[in-house]
């Protein structure tokens, strides 16, 4: 039987050192840098937990990485995946052969126009609050010469004042109340983005694509926050990082 995982990536199988533990410091021998910023400096961490679990994954499974890091973000990742690549929260597909699916572009392509204005309506009001604010990041993340969404993040790297802006001008905006945009908090990471923009829409053309390819499979999907938890769902096992945001939301509802 053909086993594929669905992986996220940050906060799943790797995550930045603040997150590793409060002793923790880029020295430490039990941490392995994953994940690098532009200047070449290591910015995200495994484990030796996460660290056994991707030695793990590499023996039986075809891992198929489904993140929200955009194309020079993911180059940034030093492991050595060779299935196909979801990036940009879904919005790209790339091939084995680290080209863009024409497939999967051509359809994104008909249908984010009809989003697009309604995106940059939204986010010249996020923008005139983050100016009058001190410490917020706010910018629209282009990739492969496409704006796909908006991401906010503070200085101060807390969801409490990320909710502000949120609650401010977010929630409340016509396009977020019918459906056309939506809105993702997680930690320092405040995202708006278009409706057909999601990891699960990916996830099940990938689907569809391998049952074509193989008569027996099995998916797993991993994954941290709530955004995760949709293509999850579309696998036969989940698996969630404890003390995440997914998981203290599962916790709780138990």
């Amino acid at each position: 039987m053909q086993s594929y995982i669905f992986l996220d990536l940050d906060d799943t199988l790797f995550q930045t050192l603040r997150k590793c533990g409060t002793d923790a410091n880029a020295d430490d021998p039990r941490l392995v840098a994953r994940a690098y910023l532009p200047d070449g400096s290591p910015n995200s961490f495994a484990t030796d937990k996460q660290q056994w679990l991707w030695e793990w994954l590499e023996r039986g499974f075809k891992i198929v990485p489904v993140t929200g890091r955009d194309g020079l973000a993911f180059e940034r990742v030093v492991l050595p995946f060779q299935e196909e690549v979801v990036l940009n929260h879904g919005a790209v597909i790339l091939t084995k052969q680290r080209e863009i699916d024409p497939v999967w572009m051509s359809g994104m392509l008909k249908r984010l126009p009809a989003y697009h204005d309604k995106l940059l309506e939204l986010w010249a009001l996020v923008e005139d609050y983050c100016k009058q604010q001190s410490g917020f990041n706010a910018r629209l993340v282009v990739d492969f010469d496409i704006t796909w969404y908006g991401v906010i993040k503070h200085a101060d790297r807390t969801e409490k004042t990320l909710q502000q802006v949120l609650c401010a001008v977010i929630k409340k905006h016509p396009h977020i109340l019918d459906g056309s945009l939506y809105w993702h908090l997680n930690g320092n990471n405040l995202a708006v983005l278009p409706r057909i923009i999601n990891k699960e829409s990916a996830v099940d053309y990938l689907i569809q694509t391998y049952r074509q390819q193989h008569s027996d499979l099995v998916f797993f999907g991993a994954g941290d926050s709530h955004t995760d938890a949709p293509f999850m769902a579309l696998c036969d096992y989940a698996l969630i990082p404890r003390n995440t945001q997914l998981f203290k939301t599962l916790a709780v509802s138990g």
